[in-house]
């Protein structure tokens, strides 16, 4: 509604000569005066109020013998105002007594004649409407802590006697078996990750639709990640079908980014490739598509011979909950959630995904293109070293460093279940640890830490313990002067859980179930069992 001359509106609409004007004016008085939900004044060109009615005495709480014209003008809404010929403003505003309403208040232009005669400003109390939305927003926030608090619980009870199954059966597999106990073990071992996989796919899409998820800013070795994804699924590809790596010159070496939310992206695309191609080829080609001197943009295709997308099926590929209604997605074990959360991801990182059908053979491409500050000096990756193991002459020397410092390291377990106490220890035996001392709570950490100061190298922290949890347990450690290593290992893996570990004063965190390619990197990279032999107080 703009600027008005609502008396001559309303006198040329119904055809009123200027006899019958006087009776149109004193209705128009009588229907303001008479209106009690609503405060209408009328201003003076200059922003002085010169009447009001009714309801403005009931909402603000002033007679008219006692208003102010000389009150504050809004002389800022009056210019917009003439400007635009309306604006409008929700707010809290007082009353005489000091208490608060919250008010839509619009403000109007008026003509007389095609001259600026004055304003016209009515205010809504509209506080049922607030307090109404108030509530429903504090209901809101209640049901997402509810919801968070019962992930993290969740997340926690389920991953605890994972990391004790999976864990275990990393050991049995080890160990010597028959062609049907290996069997027997893989499909238990497989079955597992599966049932981790769709635990995390709820975590993550659970964070993302709270808004909650974070991107890290840290540095990725992109072709060592994705030849890392390559080599990782190779054991899964169908017999007959070839997977082929193909990385482009001029790639960067090392480029700003989140590590492990772009092996998340890679291993999700890969992992469907392998997943849906029966026969044939799955090609995987890393490109620099644009480059500058500070950004590179790097595109990763796969391309399979699988069984394609129909047109139909590819508008809804990227929605959550997605699982394609063909008998072949059906014998495949999945949430439906991995691309949703793949696109998500890569929009948060300032990238993109999509599919496309190959246009060569049967089959799908689908594609990830992620814009990179690049870097050139590489730096240590926290994130990177928790995602990417070893490989080659480097891992060798480093399994040769360890098997030489293990025999006489001597370790400080804190782990209150008895089935991860086993295990824990049955992987540091298998690693060539000896010297192994378990507790079962924080505060037996810290005595036993104080009773022999000088003796350990290292400490492996769970976090949810009785009488002291792993938190109190590090900040008292770390408050005693004592600076060897401590790793977190928990169960707790939701969204700041890394963080509120770091800053309590452990050096590295991994999450349960612990990958034992995982463990056995942080104990023999630098920092791990290197500094475990440095000394121990500062």
């Amino acid at each position: 509604m703009g600027a008005v001359d609502i008396g001559d509106q309303l006198r040329a609409k119904l055809g009123m000569d200027h006899r019958s004007w006087p009776l149109i004016d004193d209705a128009f008085r009588i229907l303001v005066q008479t209106v009690r939900d609503y405060a209408i004044f009328l201003l003076d060109t200059r922003g002085n109020v010169v009447t009001w009615n009714t309801g403005a005495e009931l909402n603000k709480g002033y007679k008219e013998e006692i208003v102010d014209i000389q009150s504050r003008k809004p002389e800022k809404e009056l210019e917009i105002c003439l400007r635009e010929g309306r604006v409008e403003d929700e707010g809290w505003r007082y009353r005489k007594d000091g208490s608060r309403f919250w008010a839509n208040v619009v403000i109007t232009a008026i003509y007389k004649n095609d001259m600026h005669v004055g304003f016209g400003k009515v205010t809504r109390n509209l506080s049922e409407r607030k307090e109404a939305e108030m509530r429903l927003i504090a209901a809101y926030e209640e049901s997402t802590k509810l919801k968070n608090d019962f992930l993290a619980n969740i997340s926690h009870e389920i991953r605890t006697p994972m990391h004790g199954m999976l864990s275990a059966c990393s050991l049995l597999l080890d160990s010597r078996l028959t062609e049907k106990q290996q069997e027997t073990a893989n499909i238990i071992e497989e079955s597992g990750r599966v049932l981790l996989q769709v635990i995390n796919d709820i975590l993550d899409y659970s964070k993302l639709a709270a808004g909650s998820f974070s991107i890290n800013n840290d540095k990725v070795d992109v072709t060592s990640l994705i030849a890392s994804v390559v080599r990782g699924v190779q054991t899964t590809v169908q017999p007959g079908v070839s997977l082929r790596l193909v990385l482009a010159p001029g790639l960067p070496r090392w480029a700003e980014g989140d590590p492990l939310r772009y092996r998340q992206i890679v291993e999700n695309i890969v992992g469907n490739a392998v997943k849906f191609t029966e026969k044939g080829s799955i090609l995987v080609s890393v490109s620099l598509l644009t480059e500058d001197a500070t950004t590179h943009t790097i595109m990763t295709e796969v391309a399979d011979t699988g069984h394609g997308v129909s047109e139909d099926d590819a508008q809804k590929l990227f929605k959550p909950f997605t699982q394609l209604d063909t008998p072949y997605e059906k014998r495949r074990q999945g949430t439906g959630l991995g691309l949703s959360i793949a696109k998500s991801l890569a929009e948060l990182m300032g990238g993109d995904i999509g599919y496309k059908p190959n246009p060569e053979r049967q089959g799908s491409i689908f594609w990830f293109m992620q814009i990179h500050t690049v870097n050139a000096e590489p730096e240590r990756s926290s994130e990177v070293s928790r995602q990417q193991v070893p490989q080659g002459e480097d891992f060798a020397a480093q399994l040769t460093h360890l098997e030489e410092i293990a025999p006489t390291m001597r370790i400080l377990a804190a782990e209150d279940n008895i089935i991860n106490q086993k295990v824990l220890v049955g992987l540091l035996h298998a690693f060539g640890f000896q010297h192994i001392t378990v507790v079962s709570d924080g505060a037996q950490a810290v005595s036993t830490l104080s009773a022999a100061p000088d003796t350990f190298n290292l400490i492996l922290m769970d976090i949810s313990m009785p009488v002291m949890n792993g938190y109190e347990a590090t900040v008292q450690i770390r408050n005693s002067g004592v600076r060897l290593p401590i790793i977190a290992m928990t169960a707790y893996a939701l969204k700041g859980d890394m963080e509120r570990c770091l800053e309590k004063g452990v050096d590295d965190y991994i999450a349960k179930p612990v990958n034992r390619q995982l463990l056995l990197k942080w104990l023999v990279r630098p920092g791990g069992a290197a500094l475990a032999t440095a000394p121990m107080r500062p």
